[in-house]
């Protein structure tokens, strides 16, 4: 078969203008033709035709409507979306402009106050926020029972209470209202979130470990969970009036799970946070238990029922026969002449019957590696040396009962192990360490201080750091679980890891918070900042 055109009388290419040409291009088929073909069709020539591309195309062209399509096509086409302006980069601020913004921040302004300084926010308050502020700050601090003037005019400059009010403010503004797309506004808050969440485990810990002296950590978790868990906080917020302020413009009640938890939950932290910068532990217990009304008796946070180990050990004295209060947990303080900077959560982690293991094989043969390597006795400026002396004694006992594991007497003697220390000493090292993120990055936003809070406490590591100045060779074992974790790493890393947390709570117990931070930062360097030895 063979191609056909109606074409039948074509130019010659001698004929044709400059502007376009013919070429002759024959084409030859190899098919057996048709008998029914016409045979004048059988040497056909097709001419193919080239338009110069400058010279307008006809209209009814094929090759015009395509173009014209693809023209109308590309101008039609909708523009691409502008990115928002808080992603696109921006020159880094010159040496200059960024030491004058630091300057000039109220960050920077309260030498005397470095952690309450470095949660203040990072430009001063403008008049949107000082419109918020008179509106309503007054119905936050009746609510939580302060008086109604304001707090610079309370206060003289050498009281941190003086800044209650703008953190106050900074505390109600949570990343879903209005006021929080300002970048200090939302930096301000996030930050005071992230402290105060260890401030509540922090306080609930210490309270808890002195209520009851003869529980393990496990029913205490759960009860601390029953009273400030994420599911239970929009109640606490509402019972305490607030629902008003977190929520402005929706009933509380009709809104989603999803939509009404984590406002909630981010509001109650950064209040916390922000009573405990300016009023310290024993005003937070107040919010607590009088203005929001948890009862630590309530059948909703007791711990779950489970087989409980007969405890024949003694308590000591203070514990016997009673409940502490939070008001007994708040208003304590230790006599002049204490052994501790916390005497009575010492004894409520260090029971009196680990007196028996004074001038054992561990006591003559670890503890004087165990001291040296920690930098303990620490010098202390004692009216009385029998104090010291006591109080090295005792220190000795604490240090043991951190290298006691479970294994060895908990089946006899629940209290004869580590956990309860552990517990503190895990609480105390988020507080201390969150602290000190807060005062190192004045311009990080609360999210990113807790992803890396998170990754420099992460279990494995805090287990590493004890390994690395070899104490774990102390432990003590039952002969069973020994000869188990003799040659399996695996199981040994939870060990070391709760005797790294033992010892920091022994830490606070003793000597308090800075020797927390001593532990932390000098012998095991959390940080990982001081150059190793080669």
């Amino acid at each position: 078969m063979e191609l056909s055109s109606s074409f039948i009388h074509l130019p010659t290419p001698n004929n044709c203008s400059s502007s376009s040409s013919f070429s002759p291009f024959p084409i030859q088929t190899h098919t057996k033709p048709h008998k029914f073909a016409n045979p004048r069709w059988r040497n056909l020539r097709i001419f193919a035709v080239a338009v110069d591309p400058q010279q307008e195309l006809p209209k009814n062209s094929p090759q015009r409507l395509l173009k014209e399509l693809a023209e109308r096509k590309r101008a039609t086409s909708p523009k691409k979306k502008v990115p928002p302006k808080r992603f696109i980069l921006r020159p880094p601020l010159d040496d200059k402009r960024l030491a004058q913004r630091f300057l000039n921040s109220p960050q920077l302004s309260l030498k005397s106050f470095p952690l309450l300084s470095s949660c203040l926010p990072s430009t001063r308050l403008n008049n949107a926020d000082k419109t918020w502020m008179d509106e309503y700050l007054l119905e936050a601090k009746q609510a939580l029972g302060y008086p109604l003037e304001p707090s610079d005019e309370r206060f003289g400059d050498d009281n941190p209470a003086k800044q209650f009010d703008t953190l106050l403010y900074l505390a109600f503004q949570h990343p879903v209202c209005e006021r929080s797309k300002a970048r200090h506004v939302r930096s301000g808050h996030t930050r005071l979130m992230f402290l105060g969440q260890y401030v509540l485990e922090m306080a609930f810990a210490e309270y808890f470990l002195q209520r009851y002296p003869r529980e393990s950590p496990a029913p205490l978790r759960e009860r601390v969970y029953g009273l400030i868990g994420k599911k239970l906080l929009p109640s606490w917020i509402k019972a305490a009036s607030f629902q008003n302020l977190v929520f402005p413009y929706d009933d509380m009640d009709k809104l989603k799970r999803k939509e009404r938890e984590p406002p909630a939950k981010s509001v109650f932290w950064a209040l916390f946070g922000a009573i405990y910068l300016c009023f310290g532990m024993p005003e937070v217990y107040r919010v607590l238990f009088e203005v929001f009304g948890m009862d630590p008796e309530a059948e909703d946070c007791q711990p779950n029922l489970r087989r409980q180990l007969e405890d024949v050990d003694y308590v000591s004295v203070e514990f016997e026969g009673k409940k502490l209060s939070w008001q007994d947990v708040a208003a304590y303080k230790p006599p002049e002449d204490a052994l501790f900077a916390h005497p009575r959560l010492f004894r409520a982690c260090v029971p009196p019957g680990m007196h028996r293991f004074r001038g054992n094989v561990w006591d003559y043969e670890s503890r004087p590696q165990v001291m040296q390597a920690l930098g303990y006795p620490l010098a202390m400026k004692d009216r009385i040396p029998d104090i010291t002396k006591a109080r090295n004694i005792e220190l000795g006992l604490g240090l043991q009962l951190c290298f006691l594991h479970p294994s060895k007497h908990k089946f006899e003697h629940p209290r004869f192990c580590y956990e309860r220390l552990e517990y503190v000493g895990q609480k105390i090292q988020d507080l201390v360490m969150a602290e000190k993120l807060l005062m190192k990055h004045l311009d990080a936003p609360g999210l990113w201080l807790q992803e890396r809070h998170r990754r420099i406490l992460m279990n494995k590591f805090c287990g590493r750091y004890l390994r690395d100045k070899r104490l774990h060779r102390f432990i003590i074992y039952s002969e069973q679980v020994q000869d188990a974790y003799e040659y399996n790493r695996r199981l040994r890393n939870p060990a070391t890891t709760a005797v790294q947390q033992a010892l920091h709570g022994l830490a606070y117990t003793v000597y308090g918070k800075p020797d927390v931070r001593r532990l932390m930062f000098e012998v095991f360097d959390f940080e990982q900042i001081q150059p190793k030895p080669v």
